[in-house]
């Protein structure tokens, strides 16, 4: 029989319960929020891009015949859908068959696992893929070749490989670009936006990231409205991002962004790999008055229930979480309340520097929340405090930020 103070906690069974996750993915994004809603978090869709059709297709097409036309001593092959795409057009036009004769005689490169499955759908086979699955690594396998008057068809993604092409080119090739299809911001960016702000608010505890071109537009809009420092400080200090390879991590990795990453470019691994490393960015565990309590981003589990909590109290919490047994001031509480509630699209109005009255009943929320008496205790004129004992739990382990 439940008791009134268990009453809106549920059991904490799946990892990601109590964390709530950005998820920027243009493409495949609902199978990505299942994958994470199924471990329990609570996803927030906010699309980075999407992909557009070219404006004109008589680039492709004439890229397509140049294939055709004559051999082909390399191709790379940089994206499953983007291959598919480019078959598609071919038969359109005609040339589909002496096209993939063509690409059976030349040695493909196939920079990822959805390049090599596109391909291998299509009866062909890769020569050669990438361990990292970088233009970089593609570049040097190339240029161990003689490609002095080889000729290399190179299928982009959405954007000019200009380095790729140039090193190429400087080596004597002759390259055939093939453009298929082009990255495009989401037609509505009020969800993007308001994904950072909640970032920056500390009210989303992760974002995932499929693509570089879905970080190169997040940063973008976070600069517009004025958050693209305040947005990296908080993935570098408390949201986790997750990417599902070194290629969409590097622009945050030369930022200094730490970045989770699963070992291969899957998302279901990428989900697996944020059930590992998001609870150890944004957990924290404590005995206060013999209960086993662990913070999340937006819960605590008290004994095994999930228990919501707002912002505001979580605010509070984290901050007495950090010193737990000792007194934390009320002036001191005031500097954590949250100055920005995440709701609008770039994270809601600035308010003035709380007063000790709003700390005050963000405490009666907190302890309202928690639903058990005596874990946040009251020391008369001097503050608050957790019930636990400080010579045990009164120091946080090193690399386990909770804040």
């Amino acid at each position: 029989m439940s008791t009134a103070r268990d009453r809106g906690a549920a059991p904490a069974a799946e990892p990601l319960a109590g964390f709530a996750v950005g998820v920027t993915a243009a493409r495949r994004h609902e199978e990505l929020a299942t994958l994470l809603e199924r471990r329990g978090a609570r996803v927030v869709l906010a699309p980075a891009i999407r992909l557009a059709p070219l404006a004109d297709d008589a680039a492709l097409l004439a890229a397509t015949r140049a294939c055709a036309a004559g051999p082909l001593d390399h191709v790379v092959v940089t994206t499953g859908i983007g291959f598919r795409a480019w078959l598609e057009s071919a038969g359109g036009d005609g040339t589909r068959d002496a096209l993939v004769a063509r690409l059976a005689e030349a040695a493909i490169v196939a920079r990822g696992p959805k390049a090599r499955g596109a391909v291998r759908s299509a009866g062909l086979r890769e020569r050669w893929s990438p361990e990292s699955e970088g233009s970089a690594e593609i570049v040097e396998h190339l240029l161990r070749q003689d490609l002095d008057g080889a000729r290399v068809a190179v299928q982009l993604y959405g954007e000019r490989q200009a380095e790729l092409t140039a090193a190429l080119r400087g080596a004597g090739a002759e390259v055939i670009e093939v453009p298929v299809y082009r990255w495009a911001r989401a037609e509505d960016p009020t969800p993007l936006r308001r994904l950072v702000g909640q970032a920056v608010a500390g009210t989303v505890d992760a974002i995932t990231f499929t693509s570089a071109p879905a970080v190169a537009e997040t940063l973008a809009v976070a600069a517009g409205d004025g958050l693209e420092d305040a947005l990296l400080d908080a993935l570098r200090a408390h949201v986790v991002a997750a990417c599902v390879g070194p290629v969409t991590a590097r622009a945050l990795t030369v930022r200094g962004v730490p970045t989770v990453q699963p070992e291969r470019a899957r998302l279901g691994a990428l989900v697996r790999a944020l059930v590992t490393g998001l609870p150890q960015r944004r957990s924290r565990r404590l005995s206060v008055r013999g209960c086993a309590l662990e913070l999340r981003g937006h819960a605590v589990v008290l004994d095994g229930l999930l228990r919501p909590i707002a912002p505001t109290p979580m605010a509070v919490l984290r901050a007495l979480a950090r010193r737990p047994g000792h007194v934390v001031s009320r002036a001191e509480l005031c500097g954590v309340l949250p100055s920005r509630l995440g709701g609008g699209a770039a994270g809601g109005e600035a308010r003035p520097r709380a007063d000790e009255h709003a700390v005050e009943m963000a405490v009666a929320r907190l302890r309202r929340g928690l639903g058990r008496p005596g874990i946040v205790e009251t020391v008369v004129k001097r503050g608050y405090r957790l019930a636990c004992d400080p010579r045990v739990t009164g120091r946080l382990p090193a690399g386990e930020p909770i804040g």
